[in-house]
This record gives structure tokens, sequence and C-alpha cells, in this order.
């Protein structure tokens, strides 16, 4: 890290554990990153007097070049665990080093590029075969199995059923892969 890690806490004294743990969670980022130029951290404890039940934030501020800024501001009211600082501390620096393996991804240009499937419309089943025809929007028609059908549901295709599909090449032309029908409950 070329700036040393800066620590605060509001509304709270913490413990040399606590301290400690933080310190250790700072050195752990390290190992995932050698690209973090600096990381902040705020506890910030509940407010007031009466503190029993009430959950401990915990903001974690870390910037990496290229502005890949990573921010993890946990407020969980609603977790009971959460009333204890040390809880609180782990789950904040855990999200923080997911963001970081995810910018690293990104970094390497390895972050996974989903194709965009076709859709379709079943035209045509072969009498006594477990397979059938799918035409394209652009009026193609593309070969598929019962075996290319999501969750077993070949069975529930019906002609005229629209469904969405990965193209790939067959050894007979171009086959479709992982059939699955658009129903009503499914965006188009």
């Amino acid at each position: 890290m070329q700036v040393p890690a800066k620590i605060a806490f509001r509304h709270y004294e913490p413990l040399d554990q606590i301290r400690a743990e933080i310190d250790e969670e700072v050195s752990c980022l390290e190992t995932f990153s050698d690209k973090i130029t600096s990381c902040h951290v705020t506890v910030t404890g509940p407010p007031g007097r009466h503190r029993n039940g009430e959950a401990f934030t915990v903001t974690v501020h870390i910037a990496m070049p290229e502005h890949h800024d990573i921010i993890v501001d946990r407020r969980h009211g609603d977790t009971p665990e959460h009333e204890y600082a040390l809880v609180a501390i782990k789950d904040a620096f855990k999200e923080a080093r997911r963001q970081i393996e995810d910018v690293q991804r990104a970094m390497r240009g390895q972050t996974k590029i989903h194709a965009v499937e076709e859709h379709g419309r079943v035209t045509k089943f072969l009498a006594g075969e477990n397979c059938g025809f799918i035409e394209t929007d652009d009026g193609r028609e593309i070969y598929f199995h019962r075996t290319d059908v999501l969750h077993e549901g070949f069975d529930r295709l019906t002609i005229g059923a629209e469904v969405r599909f990965a193209e790939t090449e067959g050894a007979k032309g171009p086959q479709a892969s992982t059939v699955r029908p658009i129903g009503k409950h499914h965006l188009v």
C-alpha cells in the first residue's frame, strides 16, 4: 500500500483486540492485491449510552489504480450479529476481498461475457424422434434435440412456443443448445 491505512472510530472506544483485527484484515487485503494504493476504515458504534441490540456500521474505502475504488458500507440494522463489532468488521472485509477479486479479474480482462441468446419459435417436431426445429427471427431453421432443452422441458414444448437458445455448429449444420422456453413469467 502506498499510503498507510487510516482507521477511525465513531461513538465507540475499541478494545485492543478490535484494533488488532482491523490491522490483520488490512494486511490480508494486500495479499489479495498489490495494487491497493490506500485504505480507509471507519467503525461506527451505536449512538447513545444504551447499545444493546444496535448494530455497528463498518465502512471500508479502498483506492486502486484506473479509478477502481472499492467502497463497502455495511449497515445491517436487521442483522443481529452485527451488534458485535468483530462480526461487522469481518463481514465488511470479506465483502471488500470479494470486490477486489472482481476488480482484478476485470483489469486482467477475465470477466465473463455472456453471449446474447437467440430468439425463435418451435416450428416442427420430427415424428417418432426426440428432436425438432426452431425458426429464428431472421427466418433460419435450427435443429434441436430433446437433450438440448433445459429442465427436461422437451415434452412441454408445443409448436409455436417461443424459446431462447444458444446456436452452435452441429455435425450437419447449425444446432440449438441450452433451449429454454419463454413463458408469460419470463422476460423476453
